[in-house]
């Protein structure tokens, strides 16, 4: 996947894009619009076709089509405060991918567990 690409697809994550629903016509859940318009199968990111509800996703299964957490921070390096960048001791991290990308539902901020006036706007 070419970097614009992927700026398309955090873009949209992060921007909380709305979801597609032409999977949820097939009894599946729906996925954000960037990963559905790239025709993202449950097998590309569950390792499994039919995944049971509630099956969760790796972040080795983000970083095979984003790139490692280097890369993803590299191309997110432009934002007020980088969500991917690994921030120094000692604060915890990095956070895996899942803790705020949600693709069956909206992303979430996770520093707003211990930084709730923490404002974050990837626009």
């Amino acid at each position: 996947m070419n970097a614009g690409a992927i700026l398309i697809v955090l873009g949209a994550c992060l921007l909380g894009a709305f979801p597609a629903r032409a999977e949820a016509a097939k009894g599946e859940l729906p996925l954000q619009a960037a990963h559905a318009k790239a025709a993202t199968s449950c097998h590309n990111c569950h390792g499994e076709e039919r995944p049971s509800s509630g099956a969760g996703v790796t972040s080795e299964a983000c970083m095979a089509c984003h790139g490692d957490l280097v890369e993803v921070a590299e191309l997110t390096k432009h934002l007020p405060v980088n969500p991917h960048a690994q921030p120094p001791a000692p604060h915890p991290g990095p956070a895996a991918c899942q803790d705020c990308h949600k693709q069956h539902l909206p992303p979430t901020v996770t520093c707003l567990k211990c930084h709730p006036t923490f404002k974050f706007n990837a626009k």
